[in-house]
């Protein structure tokens, strides 16, 4: 899914990062999100940083679109989001991390700020800031799809298989057609075998 200003703008949205980003939460793939990951963390084994989905809604990165200003409604508030979506479809995490915590501070409501944020952080191995996200996200739009996905690839960046497990399959069980928490589980697969092989 790509991201552009006319998606932004409806925001918040508990739609799908998330996530990712990234990474937004609601249970489909046409959900925003700033939600999920393609660096490793220190256990995850080099199969996780090929090419993958991770989490819902970062699949393609964005590219800005060009509107007639007379249909443009711009908020200040939604141009820090905008930017975090931006630079983590683009792989800068460190400065999505940034657009993200700005945007949360300045909507602390908006459940797409709080899952990129997330996203952000698993991307930068920060794993402890990113629990406590999730942990935001979901008090604010309770344990959606999209999170569970989410934090499943947390998990597995972390080397956590049992644990990334377990949150996948749950995800799965709402939305079992869908293709990115799917390609997750296989991805989780081939990271347990490869991780198996190296400690034999």
């Amino acid at each position: 899914m790509q991201f552009d200003k006319r998606a932004t703008r409806a925001l918040p949205v508990l739609g799908f990062i998330v996530l990712a980003f990234g990474l937004g939460g609601c249970s489909t793939t046409n959900d925003l999100s700033s939600s999920s990951m393609a660096s490793e963390s220190p256990m995850a084994s080099s199969a996780m940083a090929q090419a993958t989905p991770g989490p819902i809604g970062t699949e393609s990165p964005t590219t800005a679109t060009v509107e007639e200003p007379g249909t443009v409604k711009y908020h200040a508030s939604d141009e820090p989001l905008r930017m975090g979506l931006e630079h983590f479809n683009r792989g800068n995490y460190g400065l999505a991390e940034r657009y993200f915590r700005d945007a949360v501070e300045k909507t602390p409501r908006d459940v797409t700020a709080w899952i990129g944020l997330a996203a952000s952080y698993d991307r930068l191995a920060r794993f402890d800031l990113a629990d406590r996200a999730y942990k935001y996200a979901i008090k604010l739009a309770g344990e959606t799809t999209q999170i569970l996905n989410n934090q499943g690839y947390s998990y597995m960046l972390r080397g956590n298989f049992v644990r990334a497990r377990q949150k996948l399959m749950k995800a799965n069980a709402r939305e079992p057609n869908n293709p990115v928490i799917v390609n997750n589980l296989q991805l989780l697969d081939s990271s347990r075998n490869f991780v198996q092989r190296e400690t034999n």
